[in-house]
């Protein structure tokens, strides 16, 4: 079905350095066969998926998919690979604004008409409706047919973009990191619709991920590679054993709060709905506070409302009642009220979106400096002196701040919405000299296991776990005192992981941090957390500070079976 034989593929950076992507690749895959890939972040998985895919030119070897044979050389043949193939590629959130039924029937009509963006939705129902529904059975999607792709949960997206992947009825699926981000419950429905779709369509699955218990779950065999050679394969049990073999100890730090409060959540509700639809979500009577010192988990299935209330503690979305207080320096101020008082507690916060994203074609070295200028320990004074002098008010200034807070496509749209330019947060919150970046991140770096040699590559020269690390540490590199995450670590593996939980519990204690995360991991929330609640359906249903039982409990309520395997 498959076969590569000596295929290697090596990419030169902007500087001319050669980094090797895969080399000397030898592997043969059966028709029908799930094949499992596991390595370290920047091992080359991913390179060896685009390569199967097409879209990866190699540099040396072949490449047989059936009757389709591609080497170095012709366009032609990978065209042809692709057409035998889909991807699921990681943190790929590429929908339409639409349904999800509508998403998923553009993608069969562009199979018959090539030509999704012009779809006859009427003639795509009468033609593919019943392929349609099989497909949305397969991924568990069928109670969402006819909500907006925009409102489902990270793990429901993830879903969607397999189903319509599938619509193109390819002979090999390439998944990889297919269940990154979402919660236990919707990973194990990823898992079975996978195990489906392979024992259904008989649809040959590689499935790269980092997670071991997916391998033990899914793979008839896994394959470990390193820095770009495949050095061993076998069971899933023997592979995923010997990757963790180099997993370093947990560091002996004790993160424990104080008795002061910094947070409260007062009475916050908030609704979604849809307008044909109904209620969507409803986050209501949302109550607690948080002490200083505090790494609290939000857990529960995707779609809760985690993320929801996540961005209400950080101001990034309104609630429809209620209050979000911070207490900084000893006075407290709504993070919803716009002015001077909520740009003190804004620069003190640090908030990683699930679905981040790098500036492409930035260096390291100028995004850590333009973070900086966003977020040092003068920027509210001088941000203020600089309005008053160009006759902005506070409100104005403010409402410009919170966007620093935001990715930076929807920090545009909401500029271009009222007719101004990027360029005006870099006016008032200049970027940092870059001398002084480099000493403000150095224990950052180290902390997280990053090279200096990477402050001058571009966004688009780092592997996924390494645009992960270099993202915290923009978040990090202004030591803010409330840090919020929303589940950003899906894309590392556990070995790298755990570097990251071990840094985030030092870093923490040393500089006394107060950390909100939302967490689909739940061995990371064990090992990080010092508190955990569980929200199911917006509601807080359990807050604890034993969080080994509170994380079991969530396992239980999920039937992850995934998880019960060990």
């Amino acid at each position: 079905m498959i076969r590569l034989e000596n295929v290697s593929k090596n990419y030169e950076l902007d500087d001319g350095t050669i980094v090797t992507g895969i080399k000397n690749i030898n592997l043969e895959v059966k028709e029908g066969e799930i094949v499992g890939i596991i390595g370290k972040s920047g091992s080359g998985k991913s390179t060896l998926l685009r390569i199967l895919r097409g879209v990866e030119f190699i540099d040396e070897g072949t490449v047989q998919l059936a009757d389709v044979k591609v080497d170095s050389s012709s366009q032609y043949y990978y065209n042809k690979l692709k057409k035998e193939t889909a991807i699921y590629l990681q943190r790929s959130f590429g929908l339409w604004s639409e349904t999800v039924r509508e998403n998923v029937l553009r993608k069969l009509y562009s199979r018959r008409y090539f030509d999704e963006g012009s779809c006859d939705f009427e003639l795509a129902e009468s033609k593919f409706g019943e392929e349609c529904d099989k497909l949305l059975e397969l991924v568990s999607l069928t109670e969402k047919s006819n909500h907006y792709a925009a409102v489902l949960s990270g793990g429901e997206k993830q879903r969607l973009i397999i189903a319509r992947q599938l619509a193109k009825q390819p002979k090999v699926l390439l998944l990889d990191e297919p269940a990154t981000m979402a919660c236990p419950k919707t990973k194990q429905e990823i898992l079975n619709a996978v195990k489906n779709i392979n024992k259904e369509l008989n649809i040959t699955v590689i499935v790269v991920s980092h997670i071991p218990e997916i391998h033990k779950y899914l793979a008839d065999r896994v394959l470990l590679i390193e820095d770009g050679e495949i050095v061993k394969e076998g069971s899933a049990e023997e592979i995923t054993t010997e990757f963790l073999s180099d997993m370093e100890d947990m560091v002996d730090v004790e993160n424990n709060p104080t008795d002061i409060d910094v947070i409260e959540c007062k009475d916050v509700d908030k609704r979604f709905y849809l307008l044909h639809g109904g209620d969507v979500l409803q986050i209501k009577d949302i109550n607690f506070k948080v002490q200083k010192g505090d790494i609290l988990s939000l857990i529960g299935p995707s779609g809760a409302g985690k993320t929801v209330l996540l961005r209400m503690l950080a101001g990034l979305e309104d609630s429809d009642k209620g209050e979000v207080l911070y207490n900084v320096d000893g006075e407290w101020n709504d993070i919803d009220i716009p002015g001077i008082g909520r740009m003190i507690i804004r620069s003190k916060l640090g908030f990683m979106h699930q679905e981040f994203a790098l500036q492409h074609y930035a260096t390291v070295l100028n995004q850590l400096a333009t973070r900086l200028g966003f977020k040092n320990q003068n920027v509210v004074k001088e941000a203020r002196a600089k309005a008053e002098r160009i006759g902005l008010s506070e409100e104005l200034l403010d409402s410009l701040y919170l966007l620093t807070d935001l990715p930076e496509s929807e920090a545009k749209a909401r500029l271009q919405q009222v007719g101004l330019m990027p360029e005006i947060l870099f006016d008032l919150f200049p970027k940092f000299p870059e001398t002084a970046t480099k000493e403000e991140v150095s224990d950052i770096f180290e902390s997280l296991d990053l090279s200096f040699d990477i402050l001058h590559r571009k966004s688009y020269e780092l592997s996924g776990g390494q645009k992960v690390r270099v993202m915290l540490a923009l978040i990090l590199i202004s030591r803010p005192e409330f840090l919020l995450l929303d589940e950003p670590f899906g894309d590392l593996d556990p070995v790298t992981l755990r570097i990251v939980a071990n840094s985030l519990k030092k870093i923490a204690h040393d500089f006394n941090m107060t950390i909100i995360m939302v967490s689909h991991n739940t061995d990371f929330v064990k090992e990080l957390s010092n508190r955990a609640i569980i929200m199911e359906n917006g509601l807080l249903i359990e807050d604890g500070r034993d969080v080994d039982a509170i994380v079991d409990k969530f396992i239980g309520i999920c039937r992850a079976d995934y998880l019960m395997e060990e």
